[in-house]
């Protein structure tokens, strides 16, 4: 069995408690305007390039069978239409100003990078994270990964949209220690205005997640939790009639004890300039301070949890 990913972060804080080892997979179902890892959302391999780092040696050129690149001088074009994303450019580019994203990889390959930071883990009570892209969108894959993760004692935490089939989730629901759920808006047309997809699979995912999650003898693991995370976008989903949305659907998750607000902001813009597409965010702005402190405290009031900014 092998799966696509397009990255394994070691020494991540972010993605669940201590330190973690985050394996981004690769393909997503939605296309948030405001993407971080615009290189994750097609199920296939991307390729990155930097003008920057162009050291206009053109060993690409001489490389590439499909005349991606040509040069003008010392200026680099490409013709990425004509790319079959082979990555064989990026193989020759010394300067990095090529990056090829996107891999195969096999449970096997994947729990052995995991692996070899064990004794980070077991200081920190740290673990494993599955991200993206999308991890139930290659749920048999995932569920490898985190079976012999389990098998090796690790803690383990799934970083989901919610958007997949019910049955990736009852894949996962054994082996997760940890839920990481985004909520990204709760009007349907909001949603898909923002992400190409409606809430209404999201939404029953997430409702199905929390009832499994409070059953006695259910099928989780004992102590599993359910967090969500809250992308916080500027006149998307700052509004007060869906932050009185969100903290009403709070109250009907009794397993919900925690939510993350995660600021919006640029650093993804570079990316999409790298990968030859315009960004679709562009007109969105980061929330100030002040603004996304008054947004904690409303919702720690009105749905009566935890709420912190960030991770």
């Amino acid at each position: 069995m092998a799966g696509r990913i397009f990255d394994i972060q070691r020494f991540s804080v972010h993605d669940g408690p201590g330190i973690r080892t985050t394996v981004f997979f690769q393909g997503c179902p939605l296309r948030c305007r405001w993407c971080h890892n615009p290189e994750a959302v097609s199920a296939g391999p991307a390729l990155f390039y930097s003008d920057r780092a162009c050291l206009s040696c053109r060993a690409c050129e001489a490389t590439c069978t499909e005349a991606v690149h040509s040069f003008a001088g010392e200026e680099h074009r490409m013709c990425r239409e004509r790319c079959r994303l082979c990555g064989a450019c990026a193989e020759v580019c010394v300067a990095g100003a090529l990056e090829f994203s996107g891999r195969s990889a096999t449970p096997e390959e994947v729990v052995e990078v995991v692996l070899r930071d064990r004794v980070f883990y077991e200081t920190s009570g740290g673990g494993v994270t599955l991200s993206g892209g999308e991890p139930l969108a290659q749920p048999a894959f995932a569920r490898e990964i985190l079976a012999r993760c389990r098998t090796e004692g690790l803690h383990t935490a799934v970083d989901t949209c919610g958007e997949g089939a019910r049955e990736a989730l009852d894949a996962l629901i054994p082996l997760a220690d940890l839920w990481l759920f985004d909520v990204k808006h709760l009007d349907p047309g909001a949603h898909r205005a923002a992400t190409g997809r409606s809430n209404e699979r999201i939404l029953q995912n997430l409702r199905y997640l929390d009832s499994v999650l409070r059953r006695d003898a259910g099928p989780a693991p004992v102590g599993a939790r359910l967090v969500l995370r809250v992308p916080l976008i500027p006149a998307v989903n700052d509004t007060p009639e869906n932050l009185e949305a969100l903290a009403a659907l709070i109250r009907e998750l009794p397993s919900v004890h925690e939510m993350r607000l995660l600021p919006y902001h640029h650093l993804q813009e570079d990316k999409y300039r790298r990968l030859g597409r315009e960004y679709p965010g562009a007109d969105l702005v980061p929330p100030d301070d002040a603004a996304v402190g008054a947004i904690r405290e409303y919702l720690a009031t009105k749905a009566g949890i935890t709420v912190d900014v960030g991770g």
